[in-house]
């Protein structure tokens, strides 16, 4: 724990909370950590911030804005939107905070207008209209937003020892042979898992590049990720 600082108090700011913040984390987050942290009064933040909830959207804010893009190395947009869509998501299974934050809205857009802004001009460079460009990416953030919330959902499932596929099989055990059969008949077949993340996105991509009138077969990266 961070010493607190004794003498003249500290100078601080919502930009230098936000920092102490994010460091700690959503996990770890509380009004103590941020002014031990900052060598201040808890009093003392609230002249910053309003409350609890107000300094949860500062971390998220902070942390969603150090989410880097992909490197633009030339690589074809199918690569590009692959690269970001692969680290938002494990970006989001690192935080739940970070994701929970998200989903309720907390995040603001000029948190994030600068990396909206620098995914369209990529993309347009590659032939996007910008109502294109901005579809493309919004299909393929859902895409890892969600595959990120079942993922958290299944996890903490887990945690609370609550197996999804246990509980699928404690239902069909309480039903008889004639009833749910399709549930029945999907959990008897192991070719039927859902895939992994990575294809999904690929189907996402192939469609993308379909509506557009490309054949995603003449797309040597996408074809690469089907084998």
């Amino acid at each position: 724990m961070a010493r607190r600082r004794v003498g003249r108090p500290a100078r601080i700011n919502r930009q230098l909370i936000a920092e102490a913040a994010g460091e700690i984390g959503l996990a770890d987050l509380t009004l103590k950590a941020v002014a031990d942290r900052l060598g201040v009064s808890v009093t003392g933040l609230y002249h910053h911030i309003a409350d609890k909830d107000d300094l949860m959207r500062l971390a998220a804010e902070y942390s969603a804005h150090r989410v880097p893009l992909p490197e633009d190395r030339g690589q074809h947009w199918t690569m590009w939107l692959f690269e970001w869509a692969t680290y938002s998501r494990e970006a989001f299974l690192a935080q739940p905070g970070l994701l929970g934050q998200y989903l309720e809205g907390a995040i603001s857009a000029e948190a994030i207008a600068e990396k909206i802004d620098t995914m369209l001009g990529l993309l347009v460079r590659q032939g996007f209209s910008l109502g294109e460009a901005n579809a493309a990416f919004a299909l393929v953030n859902s895409c890892a937003l969600g595959s990120a919330v079942q993922a958290t959902r299944e996890a903490q499932a887990i945690t609370a020892g609550r197996a999804p596929l246990a509980e699928h099989h404690q239902v069909l055990a309480q039903h008889g042979p004639d009833e749910l059969v399709n549930l029945r008949g999907l959990l008897a077949d192991p070719s039927a898992a859902p895939e992994p993340f990575a294809r999904q996105l690929v189907t996402v991509l192939i469609g993308i590049a379909a509506r557009r009138g490309e054949d995603w077969r003449t797309i040597p990266e996408l074809v690469d990720l089907l084998d």
